[in-house]
């Protein structure tokens, strides 16, 4: 059985982690320079797996806190500020998604398992990254988190801010239309 200095700890740290929100909220720079320390690496990490572009992420990173220091006036500190950050990363990456053309670097990330021959392999894994980078950005966004990156509905759900059936939607038909292109391509999945 734990002892009682866990929960003590516990309860001071978590009332700290409170009194720099609501001083974050209040404008503090020193509380905004705490929150960034701490989340910097998640919502880096979060546009990352979604834009599949580093120089892209650092900027969105950047972007992103500049946005959420701008909006701190309407930060609910008793909702946490992580899904917040999400939220207002994935918008952004989003945003970025709709601007770029599609690209064929995914194919790395998405290449089929190695066959016997290393050039069809290639091949498939090209096609496959062409069809995803097709799809229309707010499916794309779902069935890259869902599927390469197996994230919960329900994180997928709080990030993009529709329900968690509406991932399972976003995420069914985004892999009936990879099926559909694969298909014209000649590739059966």
């Amino acid at each position: 059985m734990p002892d009682g200095s866990n929960v003590i700890v516990d309860r001071v740290r978590h009332s700290e982690d409170d009194n720099v929100l609501e001083r974050f909220r209040q404008g503090d720079l020193d509380a905004f320079e705490a929150i960034f320390r701490a989340h910097q690496r998640a919502v880096y990490g979060w546009i990352l797996r979604m834009v599949r572009d580093a120089a892209a992420a650092d900027d969105l990173t950047v972007e992103t806190f500049w946005r959420i220091y701008q909006a701190r006036a309407r930060f609910d500190p008793a909702r946490g500020l992580a899904p917040w950050a999400r939220r207002i990363a994935t918008r952004l990456a989003l945003d970025w998604l709709r601007t770029q053309r599609p690209a064929a670097e995914l194919a790395a990330d998405l290449a089929a398992p190695p066959s016997g021959d290393p050039a069809v392999s290639a091949e498939i894994g090209g096609k496959v990254a062409q069809a995803f980078a097709r799809l229309p950005p707010k499916l794309r966004a779902a069935a890259v988190l869902a599927v390469v990156e197996e994230q919960p509905h329900k994180e997928i759900a709080a990030a993009l801010g529709i329900s968690v059936t509406a991932v399972k939607v976003r995420v069914f038909r985004a892999l009936r239309m990879l099926r559909k292109d694969l298909e014209r391509q000649g590739i059966t999945p």
